[in-house]
């Protein structure tokens, strides 16, 4: 509210014919762009930290590990290909599964696995190996 105040009296002083003081406008001028940089580099930062910690979130993936995708398909994860970057979500009830293969950039949220059938089964596939 100052800044508009003293923005509105340097006005009038220039219309009225007084001299104004240019070092004044340059330092108020100094303070927007420095603000302005100030939040381009905050935003920088805060952004590289979320992009590292969904990579960290991916990067942790299991076999057995409830998924939520961006598209809002939830199962647990059947399978996973790092060649591919991709992964098999299971969905649906036991009698009625369904398998969809999702890029790993699909990913929304994940919640550890919590002994569901899909890792005793992977478990007992890696066994038979």
């Amino acid at each position: 509210m100052w800044l508009l105040n003293l923005l509105a009296e340097e006005g009038a002083g220039a219309g009225s014919g007084e001299t104004t003081n240019p070092i004044l406008s340059y330092i108020i001028m100094g303070v927007l762009i420095i603000a302005i940089i100030g939040l381009f580099v905050w935003q920088s930062i805060n952004g590289k930290k979320k992009q590292k910690e969904a990579q960290e979130m991916v990067n942790s993936l299991k076999i057995g590990d409830r998924v939520k995708t961006i598209g809002g398909v939830c199962g647990f994860v059947a399978q996973i290909n790092d060649a591919e970057n991709s992964f098999v979500l299971e969905t649906g009830l036991e009698d009625n599964k369904s398998y969809v293969k999702f890029d790993k950039g699909a990913i929304y949220q994940t919640a550890p696995a919590q002994g569901n059938a899909v890792k005793e089964k992977a478990e007992e596939k890696s066994e038979e190996k």
